[in-house]
């Protein structure tokens, strides 16, 4: 364990600028209750930080960041799944490189979505027709009341939309500290969503698929390391059948996604194209020009900036169509979580 003042810029992926009073890594889990419990008793406001791809730090941090460096991936299997069991430290993208590298299908849908594993139940991760929830076996996680490890089921986890029970029941109660992941073998390719349609269902491989998906999103997405931003700021909005048709009317380009429920998923960043917000600057922080999902840092941002931009973007989109949209990256201040 060690034990640390220092800034946090590079470890946001938005790189802004702020520090905290303390940073503890951990390498293992008798670390991580050790660490938990003492601060506790210290009464010490204390803020777990993975791969720092979806948060933002609007300032200085009054209190200890514990950054999850745990690792380690094991693999067994029966005759008709793989099952993996990953630390919550591992880097998820790393992790889908792992399973092609062994022939381990079933995540390269997923490839490049930036961040930790134990991030992944959290958010319920997902991208071009795959979730998280969808090859979730189980999860363990640090229970911080009593320091007690304990571990649920896929179908325990409520995962939704962008939504898990480590979102709301457990919410800063439950640090996640491993998963279990369950790829069948008898893999069969996703490629219901949009770039992925036009590869050969009776011929695709996991490769092709991996390759095609990193292609798309280097090309949609800025590079962190190059260009600080979080990935997609807002969550794509749902609404039901109604709104959708009265919307429809007024604007037939509208992008949306009919979902099994009969609900329609719109498309946030046509939304926010259509508010006329891309390219927009507020100071330093930048609606993107490519993909105006996402805010960059285009060098000094300020956390006041960061707050503008998303306040001035769902005020504007909510204004203009009557949705509200809600922020996909937790946001934190001085003393802990806060809302935008």
């Amino acid at each position: 364990m060690s034990l640390n003042l220092f800034s946090l810029k590079r470890y946001n992926t938005f790189g802004l600028d702020v520090s905290c009073h303390a940073f503890i890594e951990v390498t293992s889990v008798p670390e991580l209750i050790e660490c938990c419990q003492l601060l506790q008793q210290q009464r010490e406001h204390f803020l777990i930080l993975g791969g720092g791809s979806n948060l933002l730090l609007l300032e200085d941090y009054l209190g200890s960041i514990i950054h999850l460096a745990i690792k380690g991936i094991e693999v067994t299997e029966d005759t008709e799944f793989y099952y993996l069991s990953v630390a919550a430290g591992e880097n998820w993208h790393g992790l889908v490189k792992f399973c092609l590298s062994r022939d381990i299908a079933g995540l390269e849908n997923m490839a490049l979505i930036p961040g930790t594993v134990g991030a992944a139940p959290i958010q319920n991760i997902g991208a071009y027709g795959l979730e998280f929830a969808a090859v979730c076996d189980w999860v363990e996680y640090l229970e911080l009341a009593e320091c007690n490890i304990k571990k649920l089921h896929a179908d325990a986890c409520e995962f939704g939309y962008r939504e898990s029970i480590f979102k709301q029941q457990l919410r800063n109660s439950a640090v996640i500290t491993r998963v279990g992941i369950k790829l069948p073998k008898s893999w069969r390719p996703i490629l219901s969503y949009g770039p992925l349609r036009h590869l050969p269902v009776d011929s695709v491989t996991p490769q092709q698929i991996y390759d095609t998906v990193c292609q798309v999103r280097q090309q949609k997405l800025p590079d962190p390391s190059l260009l600080g931003n979080v990935g997609s700021c807002f969550k794509n909005p749902v609404i039901d059948a109604n709104t959708y048709q009265r919307l429809v009317a007024l604007y037939p380009d509208i992008v949306a996604y009919e979902l099994p429920d009969g609900m329609l998923k719109i498309a946030a960043a046509w939304l926010i194209d259509k508010a006329g917000l891309k390219g927009q600057r507020f100071g330093e922080v930048m609606v993107h020009e490519e993909q105006p999902l996402v805010l960059v840092n285009l060098g000094r941002a300020s956390g006041a900036e960061v707050v503008q931009a998303l306040t001035t973007i769902r005020a504007r989109v909510q204004q203009l169509f009557g949705i509200l949209m809600e922020p996909e990256p937790r946001t934190y201040g001085a003393h802990g979580e806060r809302g935008i």
